[in-house]
């Protein structure tokens, strides 16, 4: 049967939750079938195994590709193995740490080696008759694996050495080539330490060997070379000196005055409170220099190299030469050349420490059979896996109990997130800052990255540093999705962050990524952004006039002086008062014209009926916010929770929107506690002043001028005059026909 017709059979279950339909993973049979839903129908198609709130051990053993992110097929088949070896693979749907040994099929051959390797692991944790076995059973290896029993690692302990010769083996390896730690908690060794160990054995015995081959050459004094090889090199300079001097001086006969010390220099010593280490007696000849002489060794030295050449004659000259008061230059030249060939071969040292050991003991352990023992120790220890296997099979199976549900409630869907009970294993902790709590948080590992994608998913982001003493710093980004942002995050500012282990860290702004966060907030923005710009306008007008009167001020004071001694200017030209009349003109027009302008959309608004004065005043407040409000309310609808995921390495595939109702559930805002009571005697409040019922009232009366002058107030005024001789002419509307007598008189 195909998969698409299995998944016909198996009745899926969704609900829909931040715009998008999301699978409930609510029994046995949807875990089941879970490799037979569709992936396009996931939440999650990949996550990492760090930064979440989640047991990292338990995402390893998911990871068993070992790159570090859980992908699908790994679900999968977790999924599937789950319920191939439970008997009752329904209590992973149930709370709590415990597995209970009942669960395990044991009639399925790896259920049967599980069960058995449980009972085993109990026996071991002194719980032979407990019916269950928790995550805990396996916090402690020592007690699972003994050290001196095979645990299938490939690493051994002295305590797992067949003898003491072995153990003290197992121990001179750790102790110059480190230690690798085994199952049980124990230093050991394994293959690559035994290899590399007896290797440079080998290169320190063929070392060895050098040496032993040319004894006379390369080591002239045997086990006391190297102490006289300290003594030659303490006076081998000195000496080449004065030999060098001798072969001066028998190159030319002049040169042995000038050779040695010059009567100055003994002059300059013979004030001073000498001593046999002063350092100009150090500095003078070992001896008089003569053509060819040869170097004393016991009297006519310098005081200050006496006792050297002494040490040099008893360690060195005696054991080589043979009795001698003194050394030729021949003879000399022999002990240096010998000295030569041990620097020579101590300088081909292996770089390796087991060259120090004592080249018996090294030739012994590659004579013997030491490693081939210690290399069968470690194989009989490697044969023992399938033991070590099933325990961390049963390990895997005991924490999938109690972490898989929750992984697939935020990998499959994503309904402990949207869900009102526990939270994502993604969201890191609580954000305090401005009177706020930011629900949505997220571990950060690389700022600049997750900077660079996240601003994609519409949410006005918080990018801050925590630390905590005793605790390596960590970045976090927290969305804020309630409230608005007027000057609140600027880098610098600090809060407090609380992890899901309750621990409070200190937390301080380092970057925001601006966003809208509320349609009430867009509301008010453009006036506070005109009350903004207006405010910049006036500090930018006040400073400009303040560094005017500074400037003229420095000017005046600096021309004092040149002023005085000019001579007095002209007089100034009457004030001519023609000049300005068009300006004045100008400046009387424009007053004109903005009181009728004002007198014209006041009248307006007067001449409207009562209930149409707010609706002008909330259409013209909307006409000014509506643009602003209703692009806010479109990028709100748009704000995705995908962008911050997969800046941090998550592999999100759907749209899971934050919208407006539950952004504001992510994000709490201050408010009274219900049935709280509140006193508003404030001691400290602002005394209140009449100087702004003073200037409202000023400015009533300059508008109230404004349109008298304008002729507002006429209509209210003149219409009682205006019907007076109206109706007189109504009544005296028979008076015009008294014209026809003079007609008569002139009959």
């Amino acid at each position: 049967m195909s998969k698409q017709e299995n998944n016909k059979n198996h009745q899926w279950r969704f609900f829909r939750s931040g715009g998008f339909d999301q699978v409930l993973i609510e029994n046995v049979d949807d875990l089941r079938h879970l490799g037979e839903l569709d992936q396009k129908l996931w939440s999650v198609l990949a996550c990492p195994t760090s930064g979440l709130e989640f047991d990292t051990r338990t995402l390893q053993l998911l990871d068993s590709d070992g790159d570090g992110s859980i992908r699908a097929p790994e679900v999968i088949a977790a999924a599937d193995w789950l319920c191939a070896v439970l008997k009752t693979p329904e209590v992973l749907f149930r709370a709590g740490d415990g597995l209970p040994l009942e669960a395990i099929a044991d009639e399925h051959p790896e259920g049967a080696r599980l069960l058995a390797t449980a009972r085993k692991v109990l026996a071991y944790m002194d719980k032979p008759e407990a019916d269950s076995i928790e995550v805990a059973d396996f916090a402690e290896p020592s007690r699972l694996f003994a050290p001196g029993h095979a645990n299938g690692d490939g690493i051994v302990p002295a305590e797992f050495a067949a003898n003491e010769a072995q153990a003290a083996l197992i121990g001179l390896i750790i102790e110059h080539f480190g230690a690798a730690e085994d199952r049980s908690g124990q230093p050991g060794v394994d293959l690559d330490k035994v290899s590399v160990f007896f290797a440079a054995v080998q290169d320190a015995v063929a070392w060895h060997d050098q040496a032993a081959a040319s004894p006379d050459t390369v080591l002239p004094l045997g086990e006391g070379t190297a102490d006289a090889a300290a003594v030659f090199d303490a006076v081998r300079a000195k000496i080449e000196d004065f030999f060098t001097r001798c072969r001066l001086a028998a190159f030319d006969g002049r040169a042995a005055d000038a050779l040695n010390p010059a009567d100055e220099a003994y002059a300059e010593l013979s004030p001073q409170a000498l001593a046999t280490d002063a350092e100009g007696v150090a500095a003078l000849p070992l001896a008089q220099v003569r053509a060819d002489r040869a170097l004393p060794l016991a009297d006519g030295l310098n005081p200050a190299w006496q006792a050297r050449i002494v040490a040099l004659r008893d360690t060195v000259v005696k054991p080589i030469l043979g009795e001698r008061s003194e050394l030729s230059h021949a003879e000399w030249q022999d002990i240096a050349a010998r000295f030569d060939a041990y620097r020579a071969w101590l300088a081909a040292r292996p770089a390796t420490p087991v060259a120090a050991l004592d080249a018996g003991q090294l030739r012994e352990l590659l004579a013997g059979t030491a490693q081939a023992e210690l290399t069968a120790l470690i194989e009989r220890d490697l044969a023992a896996e399938t033991a070590a296997a099933q325990v961390d099979a049963l390990e895997r199976l005991v924490r999938y109990k109690r972490d898989f549900v929750t992984l697939l409630r935020n990998f499959v869907t994503l309904s402990d997130f949207y869900g009102a009970g526990d939270k994502a294993i993604f969201q890191a902790g609580t954000l305090y800052l401005d009177q706020r709590s930011c629900e949505l948080c997220l571990r950060v590992p690389d700022l600049a990255r997750h900077a660079a994608l996240a601003p994609l998913s519409g949410t006005y982001l918080v990018y801050c540093e925590c630390v905590r003493q005793g605790e390596a710093p960590m970045n976090i980004v927290a969305a804020m999705t309630g409230g608005d942002a007027d000057e609140m995050m600027v880098p610098g500012r600090n809060g407090v962050f609380y992890d899901r282990q309750g621990r409070d860290w200190h937390a301080s702004v380092v970057q925001v990524v601006e966003a809208p966060i509320s349609v009430r907030q867009a509301f008010w923005s453009p006036y506070k952004r005109i009350a903004r710009m207006i405010g910049d306008q006036i500090q930018k007008f006040a400073a400009s006039r303040d560094k005017a009167v500074e400037d003229k001020a420095a000017a005046r004071v600096a021309d004092a002086g040149a002023k005085a001694e000019a001579p007095a200017p002209a007089a100034a030209p009457a004030f001519d008062i023609a000049k300005f009349a068009g300006i004045f003109a100008a400046i009387g027009l424009a007053l004109g014209a903005l009181g009728t302008a004002l007198a014209a959309v006041v009248t307006g608004f007067l001449s409207l009926p009562a209930w149409q004065m707010p609706l002008v005043v909330v259409g013209i407040m909307l006409l000014i916010s509506g643009p602003s409000m209703l692009l806010a309310w479109l990028k709100l609808r748009q704000r995705n929770l995908g962008p911050l995921l997969d800046a941090n390495g998550w592999a999100v595939n759907t749209r899971a929107r934050i919208n407006i109702p539950f952004g504001g559930a992510l994000t709490g805002v201050a408010k009274l506690p219900a049935g709280a009571s509140r006193t508003m005697a404030d001691p400290y409040a602002e005394k209140e002043t009449p100087w702004g019922t003073w200037l409202f009232l000023l400015a009533v009366v300059i508008t109230a001028l404004v349109l008298w002058r304008q002729g507002v107030y006429d209509s209210f005024f003149s219409q009682p005059e205006a019907e007076a001789p109206v109706a007189e002419e109504s009544a005296a509307e028979p008076a015009p026909e008294a014209p026809a007598a003079p007609p008569a008189e002139g009959e």
